[in-house]
């Protein structure tokens, strides 16, 4: 996705558009629309990649029902009748950016999809499902009734538009619109949505079936699979202990059976003191940072996901292991991944600012954005700032960094007055 816009939905009364980068960074107050933005987009996602309707009560994101989503102005301007989002996506530099539009409305207390739209940046082929009619390009529109029924079902169940495509042969731009299905804007990828707060550690595991979640619950379990494979687990281990080293949290993790592959078995984690290897420590006895950080890192190493949608992936971790994940998040965008993440951690923030000044990866500074989120009387307004090649955050609105500018103002005049 390289460009977002909104309208009408949650804080968002007016059409909020957002640029987007291979690592988009989301800050601001809290209750300013951060993760409703995630939800947004896991919802268009559920809609472009899965063609299911989404559901706004799945986890991580319970936004309730239509009328807590839809736009409420107060006062006579009432509750919005639906609302809004759409995204832009290129394929490929040289494949002119493609654009897919939906319309929520209510379906008892449900928001659903019932207007799909989808375009080449200029419109000049472009397909419109909705109100009972199906619009196809530029040659007008043909009624669901003249339609057969088994090509109507294939309007219902994207990505097989394709065959559409046979309705007007001689349609001027058919092959565009081929092209445009062939795209990857149709075709499924998998996108991860993690929790605020992950799952507590254990002192022991239990055999379990391996099974996604936001909290990463499933992660020892998957953590135990890959070691009983050794092949998988060498690269994925050396992986994981690299950023443990990075970050100051462990050496070395392994897995510990307690008996036979299918019994109980713990992780363990250590620290190394210089030449000296230090005791293996159950996951439990060594803070809460490492098993909080844990589903985070194992979800972004495993390259299973295309998308990360990340929410406050630094909670429980020191500073250093803060910009650490910065770092991360440089070097996983890199694979031709998508990070978009919370964050409430400057330290973070400023690493990956960094290491972008720097050289350390191959991102550059147009491939990091920073959606500054900034409330604005009942709404909220999305500044898209960009960095340039010294680091810095040009364009920043004067809201931006008022807060910790006020607080370092605030230090050097009393330490003024002490002098």
């Amino acid at each position: 996705m390289k460009r977002i816009w909104l309208q009408n939905y949650r804080c968002f009364r007016g059409r909020q558009d957002a640029l987007l980068a291979p690592l988009t960074i989301l800050v601001g107050d809290n209750s300013t629309g951060k993760t409703s933005f995630l939800a947004m987009i896991r919802a268009l996602g559920d809609v472009a990649y899965e063609n299911r309707v989404p559901n706004f009560k799945e986890e991580p994101y319970d936004l309730g029902s239509f009328d807590e989503i839809a736009h409420f102005r107060g006062g006579r301007g009432g509750r919005a009748t639906s609302f809004e989002s759409g995204f832009e996506m290129c394929a490929d530099e040289a494949v002119q950016a493609h654009q897919w539009d939906v319309v929520f409305s209510r379906r008892g207390t449900a928001p659903v999809p019932t207007k799909r739209r989808l375009a080449n940046k200029k419109g000049d082929v472009w397909l419109e499902h909705g109100q009972s009619e199906v619009r196809f390009g530029r040659s007008g529109r043909i009624r669901e009734s003249e339609i057969p029924g088994e090509l109507l079902a294939e309007v219902d169940r994207l990505p097989s538009l394709r065959l559409l495509a046979f309705l007007r042969p001689s349609m001027r731009g058919r092959r565009v619109f081929e092209e445009l299905l062939d795209s990857t804007l149709v075709s499924p990828q998998r996108i991860y949505a993690g929790a605020p707060v992950r799952s507590k550690p254990r002192r022991t595991y239990d055999p379990a079936r391996v099974a996604s979640d936001p909290e990463g619950d499933y992660i020892p379990m998957f953590l135990a699979n890959r070691y009983f494979e050794e092949k998988h687990w060498a690269s994925l281990r050396d992986a994981l202990q690299r950023f443990g080293q990075d970050a100051g949290l462990f050496d070395e993790i392994t897995v510990k059976p307690l008996g036979k592959q299918s019994g109980p078995f713990q992780l363990q984690i250590r620290r190394f003191d210089g030449t000296a290897k230090g005791p293996q420590r159950n996951l439990i006895d060594v803070g809460y940072g490492v098993s909080q950080v844990l589903p985070v890192i194992t979800e972004l190493l495993r390259k299973d996901a295309r998308m990360f949608l990340l929410q406050q992936p630094e909670v429980h971790l020191h500073p250093s292991a803060q910009a650490a994940l910065g770092s991360l998040f440089c070097r996983v965008a890199a694979w031709n991944r998508q990070l978009i993440v919370e964050t409430h951690s400057d330290h973070l923030i400023d690493r990956a600012r960094m290491d972008v000044r720097d050289g350390a990866g191959v991102l550059k500074p147009k491939d990091v954005s920073i959606l500054y989120f900034e409330r604005q009387n009942l709404d909220v307004r999305i500044h898209s700032l960009r960095i340039d090649e010294e680091g810095n955050v040009y364009d920043a609105p004067p809201g931006y960094r008022r807060f910790f500018m006020e607080e370092v103002t605030r230090s050097l005049w009393r330490r003024e007055l002490e002098d």
